[in-house]
């Protein structure tokens, strides 16, 4: 792989690395550390209504899944940019080979070539 490829592809990870650190610490900031309380913005730490409360506790599901998920991109780029600094990156983890360019263009975190992502996906195993 070209060097010119390589800086471009470490670019992006890293500024996709920076816009997930962001994410997670605006999920951080306004659901995941408030307290029932806060999140309700009522006074009393009771809310009027039942519905409410369960519209709190749903915000804040979807919030921690979010910010999971999030975590789970935050770890693929930061294992690549490892890869990358290796001069690991690029290759495939099952069969070896060079993943393609246009493929690391499309998903610079990827860890498997075309052909066994496919395989993969077939076969129904997901990491």
């Amino acid at each position: 792989m070209k060097k010119k490829d390589m800086d471009s592809l470490e670019k992006r990870l890293l500024e996709e690395r920076q816009k997930l650190v962001l994410e997670i610490k605006h999920l951080d900031e306004t659901v995941l550390n408030q307290s029932v309380k806060d999140s309700s913005g009522d006074l009393s730490s009771y809310s009027f209504h039942m519905a409410d409360m369960g519209s709190d506790a749903m915000e804040r599901e979807r919030a921690f899944l979010t910010a999971s998920a999030e975590g789970r991109a935050l770890l693929e780029v930061d294992e690549a940019l490892r890869r990358l600094y290796r001069n690991e990156y690029g290759v495939c983890e099952t069969c070896g080979e060079d993943i393609a360019m246009k493929r690391l263009e499309a998903v610079p975190q990827a860890t498997l070539c075309l052909d066994c992502k496919a395989k993969e996906e077939k076969s129904g195993r997901r990491p």
